[in-house]
């Protein structure tokens, strides 16, 4: 696998984190660094909630709404989109109007790769008159995922325009311009991000994996600090370190 096409297939989990922001789990191998999991965006944020307990939530009550979309969170966080998909497919059915279950839904299958059914499924969510923006981020990381990426970011633009100063959607455009390897644009985009209402721990974090992926590992390993206990910071500048040298001799900081 090419150096880009590895760094493009690292950023996609982390384009499906802005509408509810949820940190993936690190292992130098094969996924991208980052702190534990958080599934709070949709409870509240009253502290962490374990996958198990959200398990039994919904096993307790699997048509709330409300824990049927941070369930499906959860599941794809740590890998499980299909169990996701099935949990969200019975919330459709008994809520055949809401809007923010097919925006998780379309999420989920596109965790999954099931892209194209993904676009559909956002298309039939989307009005042209009054589009919404979570489910414009959502299309965008599809389009993404599909290498679609000139698409992807006009779809990103128009969700600003919509919803300006939101942070997942120019941590979104930035992580855009990261799986192109254009690692200085997506600084900038990631930095404004930062600097916005919303920016949560996973923005920063994106932040301080582009600036890694550029050999600053001072800075970047300030940037986790700042996130991260000690053991996490050190597990994850070994994997940016390891990005940059299993292949291609430092390619992607040839220019810095």
């Amino acid at each position: 696998m090419s150096q880009l096409r590895r760094l493009s297939w690292i950023l996609r989990p982390l384009l499906l984190a802005g509408v509810a922001a949820m940190a993936l789990s690190a292992c130098a191998s094969n996924r991208a660094p980052a702190g534990g999991s958080d599934y709070t965006a949709l409870a509240g944020g009253k502290g962490q909630v374990s996958l198990a307990e959200l398990t039994e939530r919904y096993r307790r009550n699997p048509r709330d709404r409300a824990v049927v979309i941070q369930y499906a969170s959860a599941l794809r966080a740590v890998g499980q989109p299909e169990q996701a998909i099935a949990a969200l497919e019975q919330a459709m059915l008994a809520y055949p109007d809401d809007k923010a279950i097919p925006i998780a839904y379309a999420k989920a299958l596109t965790a999954a790769g099931r892209f194209d059914q993904s676009l559909t499924v956002i298309g039939n969510v989307l009005r042209p008159d009054a589009p919404d923006w979570n489910a414009l981020l959502v299309q965008g990381a599809t389009l993404d995922q599909m290498g679609r990426h000139e698409e992807a970011r006009r779809i990103y633009a128009q969700a600003a325009i919509i919803a300006p100063g939101e942070a997942s959607i120019e941590t979104n455009l930035g992580l855009s311009y990261a799986m192109t390897n254009d690692l200085g644009r997506a600084e900038q985009h990631l930095r404004r991000a930062v600097q916005m209402r919303g920016a949560s721990a996973q923005t920063r974090q994106n932040l301080a994996l582009v600036v890694g992926l550029q050999g600053r590992f001072s800075e970047a390993r300030a940037l986790y600090a700042a996130e991260l206990p000690t053991q996490q910071v050190e597990s994850n500048m070994a994997y940016i370190r390891a990005l940059l040298t299993q292949q291609n001799r430092w390619d992607l900081i040839e220019k810095s």
